[in-house]
């Protein structure tokens, strides 16, 4: 890390926590997108994450928002913001340090429970009072009455014209689509009320913390469908079953749930095809001749 800025964190810090030790900075991993820092003031750390200040404006400003959004409800935790400012041409972060615990049976019951319970906090409307982002890629929010009508137009249509910019997609993809859509109204039932929802919710996204509670990082909320949440934790190796059965217990699936997560797993899916290339279309493409 530039001398310059950990100054400018050091500074930070001293104004908002009072810390005056020295500061140690050790780089640590996780982060796809982000520099990521562990800082240490004696036995007190800090998460520090960095990013360019332009090529993703606000990223940090909105996630802080979203960590404060689902921390308000007082349902799952999320770690506490500490600041959120820019210095030297780069978006700084800087958040409380979690210590992980061990990933118990009763960990994943607490966390299906809890998701559970955030997913019936319900809004008038789909959609959130500003645009966010899913990783990196921007993510727009305008608000919709009905389900089918903002997953068509505020998640697969935008990410369907970013592939085909990239030609990662072909006109007979687009077609499959637009079959696809005229079938949603058989496939989401229309009395859904929107969920806040984590919006990013795979594996890397959660943590445990040292009292096996779920602590929920790297937020993109909004209000939504709930099988959008709980589709995606089944795309890069899946949650325990535990986490599966007690939320449905607490809030029970919808009978032709897998149908529903296929479907809601084509927008990361999109998103991943976009920054990472072909190499996701075959699972896309699986989907789309499946509700052909």
């Amino acid at each position: 890390m530039q001398p310059q800025l950990q100054n400018a964190i050091k500074q930070k810090l001293s104004e908002q926590l009072s810390l005056s030790e020295n500061m140690t900075v050790a780089a640590v991993g996780g982060g796809s997108i982000n520099e990521t820092y562990q800082l240490n003031f004696g036995d007190r750390k800090i998460f520090c994450k960095l990013n360019s200040a332009t090529m993703y404006p606000r990223l940090f400003l909105k996630e802080q928002a979203g960590l404060a959004l689902i921390a308000k409800q007082g349902i799952i935790k999320t770690p506490s913001a500490i600041d959120c400012f820019e210095a030297s041409g780069y978006q700084i972060l800087l958040l409380e340090w979690i210590e992980e615990g061990e990933r118990t049976q009763g960990f994943w019951k607490k966390f299906g429970e809890q998701l559970a319970a955030l997913h019936q906090l319900t809004n008038n409307s789909f959609g959130l009072d500003e645009d966010n982002y899913m990783g990196s890629v921007p993510q727009q929010n305008n608000t919709e009455t009905g389900w089918i009508t903002f997953f068509i137009h505020q998640r697969l249509h935008p990410m369907i014209n970013r592939c085909s910019e990239k030609n990662l997609l072909a006109s007979t993809h687009h077609q499959q689509f637009e079959k696809l859509f005229v079938k949603l109204p058989d496939i989401f039932e229309p009395t859904e009320k929107p969920s806040l929802l984590h919006g990013d919710l795979w594996s890397g996204n959660f943590m445990c913390n040292q009292n096996k509670e779920p602590v929920l990082i790297d937020p993109a909320v909004y209000y939504g469908h709930r099988c959008m949440d709980l589709a995606m934790t089944t795309l890069f190796g899946g949650f325990h079953k535990s986490f599966y059965e007690t939320y449905d217990y607490h809030f029970p699936f919808p009978a032709n749930y897998k149908e529903q997560w296929a479907v809601c797993n084509l927008y990361p899916l999109l998103i991943h095809l976009y920054l990472f290339g072909r190499s996701y279309l075959p699972q896309i493409e699986q989907t789309l001749i499946r509700f052909k």
